[in-house]
């Protein structure tokens, strides 16, 4: 299902019924993304599990009560970061959201600037996703391991965002409000994102992708496009080729 079908008046009153069918569906496609920005917070993903747990049990006991006045995505994530605030802050171990945002500091560059000419545009323009052959490059099964690897090894300001964003799709103004971050950090942010995320698709097609992420492996078989969180994968690496093509892109 897309995000926007848990909003189907339908939908919401299979939840409200209490049908079982419903709850599966939805945990099946926002526990993981509500995992990942839960750690993002507390900094452990079991703790972050815990947080997430405990927030599944709030919203079925809470959700006759949800009147839509945002969409039901947009609901499951601000109980999950409000629980997840309140564990950080309870073990005094609270990452910088949105005090000192880890992935804003310093002069580092989505893009290094020796890929550029001198006005700004691509030396070699990247080719876009639907031109590559999936099977010469890597089988897509192991494409999207690495991609989810390489989300889970970014700063945690910087994994909040591109989930928030590029995988679940919300807005930048909806993912300030969710964070607690001002609309600056949240492109900075999000730009430094997708930036090393390209990197990392760049280094599997050039066959140099680093030995942390296991390079060499064997690739398995590919598997057919799927939903839920693989799917929002799928389309992440669809964006990181096909807005590759925007420029500038020079943006420090």
């Amino acid at each position: 299902m897309r995000t926007a079908e848990f909003d189907d008046p339908a939908f919401l009153a299979r939840l409200r019924a209490g049908d079982p069918g419903a709850y599966r569906e939805l945990i099946r496609r926002f526990h993981a993304s509500l995992v990942s920005v839960a750690n993002s917070i507390i900094g452990s993903r079991a703790q972050a599990e815990e947080v997430v747990q405990d927030s599944w049990l709030a919203v079925f006991n809470g959700v006759s009560r949800f009147e839509g006045r945002s969409s039901l995505a947009t609901w499951l994530f601000s109980i999950v970061l409000n629980r997840a605030r309140t564990r950080a802050s309870r073990e005094k171990r609270l990452v910088g959201l949105p005090g000192i945002l880890d992935g804003t500091q310093g002069n580092e560059r989505a893009v290094d600037v020796t890929e550029f000419q001198p006005d700004g545009h691509w030396i070699e323009t990247p080719r876009l996703w639907d031109e590559l052959n999936p099977e010469r490059v890597v089988a897509g099964r192991q494409l999207l391991t690495h991609v989810q690897e390489a989300i889970e090894r970014l700063p945690a300001g910087q994994r909040a965002v591109i989930i928030l964003r590029d995988m679940e799709g919300h807005e930048a103004e909806e993912a300030c409000t969710l964070l607690g971050i001002s609309p600056e950090n949240q492109r900075v942010l999000l730009h430094r994102a997708r930036g090393r995320i390209r990197k990392t698709i760049d280094a599997l097609v050039a066959g140099t992708a680093p030995t942390a992420m296991g390079a060499g492996a064997a690739a398995p078989a590919r598997t057919p496009p799927r939903r839920g969180p693989a799917g929002a994968l799928d389309r992440l690496i669809g964006w990181a080729w096909s807005t590759a093509r925007s420029a500038p892109w020079a943006l420090g």
